[in-house]
């Protein structure tokens, strides 16, 4: 009798979502401030292969700015995991 309720314990399945609504939008958020870092991280193109720009490559957008901003947006991305869902 009572392997018989566990058995029926188990084969009952949750069929909730793992997130709320609200928690997958600020992933996506999340997401989206990561890429923009990412973004802000590219750059520094030469025609010549041979010229080293160090002003491009070492620019207060790409050494600071950018780091920060995928700092961030890794933030969000633990908050909407951890946040609890209204109910």
């Amino acid at each position: 009798m009572i392997k018989e309720t566990k058995q029926a314990e188990k084969a009952v399945v949750d069929s909730r979502p793992v997130f709320a609504k609200d928690n997958y939008k600020l992933m996506i958020a999340g997401l989206v401030i990561t890429v923009i870092g990412f973004l802000l991280m590219t750059g520094g193109y030469s025609d010549d292969p041979n010229h080293f720009k160090p002003e491009e490559v070492y620019s207060f957008q790409r050494i600071t700015l950018a780091p920060i901003v995928i700092l961030l947006g890794l933030v969000v991305e633990i908050y909407a995991i951890m946040r609890k869902p209204k109910q």
